[in-house]
């Protein structure tokens, strides 16, 4: 009797977070449209925070704008539950294509998830705290958040990102540590037709450089990736180049290959400068990203949600190849980073083609799907009694500001 009255209340809970997100899902589409046209790009995301902060503050949430001191992220807290939930919603977009990574699909989709969890916040003893992270796509918005002490009170967390191919496990999804960093070249200038023995090129390192990193490509481990442009070069082609900039980032799967792959990535602009002449300083521009950890009892639980709104997971291992903020949170506490495919899409993200698949019919169809499977998620974690006493446990055994830390290079 017992048994039956509990499945009884479990599903009701369930039906009831389902019909929530029915409930709002004009309010949430017309947020992921709202924000796909603002357009925002990392750290000025003020607009998009505040669409966010709008919806989540009508919805009954107490919201706090600027939050831990970042302008663009924003607070929104319900309920009074022992266990703690943190839902990322980025939105931000990216220079020049605009949201061709989708963020506000998952903008919308966290908020629809924060929403939906509210009627049955107090029966499933949870608080609901939905995050605005800005600045995932560069800068790192949830390092700065996670620095200020965004996450000492919360259990477990967890987001969704829209994307392109086969529906894949969040079990089996890895991710890239990666860091970006400025390198300068100091030359000096001179005619370049009067005096080019005069000069020392720093345009010329800088292109070395860069050959100096193909060349190195050849032999970059598993899962390693790097990457660089010039940002500057020069002014004029009659004066050679006496100052040059260039932007790096590198990646890898496995955080002291990264280390030691950046090792090698920095000799490859010391041979530039020796080569050249030049003098050679580089600086990080950015917080580093960790690898992204699954926690194994949510990653389970958020494949079987997607199953049962019919997306069928792939299980196979995959490494996407790219990098994200999140994954310094499930660095320090349980998390899941679940993706959700935009269906009929072809295109590649960063290129424009998503962004237009981004505020398409089939985007909209994804937003909701993810915030279903992020309520849905949020809901079994709480209604499990092992895995709600596990997580609890884990941040019982915490010590404080062990959330705090980030990723050193």
């Amino acid at each position: 009797m017992t048994l039956s009255l509990a499945i009884t209340s479990e599903d009701t809970l369930r039906n009831a977070v389902r019909g929530a997100v029915s409930a709002v899902e004009t309010t949430i589409l017309e947020l992921s449209h709202t924000i796909h046209e603002l357009a925002e790009i990392s750290w000025e995301e003020h607009e998009s925070a505040a669409a966010v902060a709008a919806v989540l503050r009508d919805g009954g949430f107490d919201v706090t704008e600027s939050a831990y001191g970042v302008p663009t992220a924003i607070e929104a807290v319900y309920g009074s539950g022992e266990l703690t939930v943190v839902i990322c919603a980025e939105y931000d977009a990216l220079p020049e294509v605009g949201h061709a990574c989708g963020h506000n699909m998952i903008a919308a989709a966290g908020v629809g998830a924060a929403l939906a969890l509210k009627p049955v916040a107090d029966a499933a003893g949870l608080r609901v705290k939905l995050l605005g992270t800005p600045a995932e796509e560069h800068g790192g918005g949830k390092i700065s958040l996670l620095k200020a002490g965004a996450w000492e009170d919360a259990a477990f967390s967890l987001m969704v990102h829209g994307m392109t191919g086969v529906e894949r496990s969040a079990s089996a999804f890895g991710m890239a540590a990666v860091e970006r960093f400025e390198v300068q070249f100091k030359g000096s200038e001179a005619h370049a037709a009067a005096a080019p023995d005069k000069a020392i090129n720093a345009g010329a390192a800088a292109s070395l450089a860069l050959m100096n990193m193909a060349v190195l490509r050849q032999h970059l481990p598993e899962n390693a990736n790097i990457n660089a442009f010039i940002s500057h070069g020069g002014g004029a082609t009659n004066v050679i180049a006496g100052d040059a900039t260039v932007q790096v980032e590198v990646r890898a799967g496995d955080v002291e290959v990264w280390r030691d792959l950046k090792r090698r990535v920095l000799a490859c602009f010391e041979g530039a400068a020796i080569a050249t002449g030049c003098a050679w300083t580089h600086r990080q521009t950015e917080h580093p990203y960790a690898p992204l950890s699954t926690h194994g009892g949510l990653g389970r639980v958020w494949d079987a949600n997607m199953e049962l709104i019919g997306r069928q997971v792939e299980p196979t291992p995959v490494f996407g190849g790219g990098s994200s903020d999140m994954g310094n949170v499930s660095q320090v506490i349980p998390s899941v980073h679940g993706m959700v495919v935009v269906r009929n899409s072809a295109a590649v993200p960063h290129h424009p083609d998503f962004t237009a698949d981004a505020a398409s019919p089939e985007a909209d169809a994804a937003v909701l799907d993810g915030a279903t499977v992020l309520a849905l998620t949020v809901l079994d974690a709480a209604l499990d009694p092992s895995l709600r006493a596990e997580l609890l446990e884990a941040q019982a055994s915490r010590e404080p500001g062990a959330t705090m830390v980030s990723l050193q290079a």
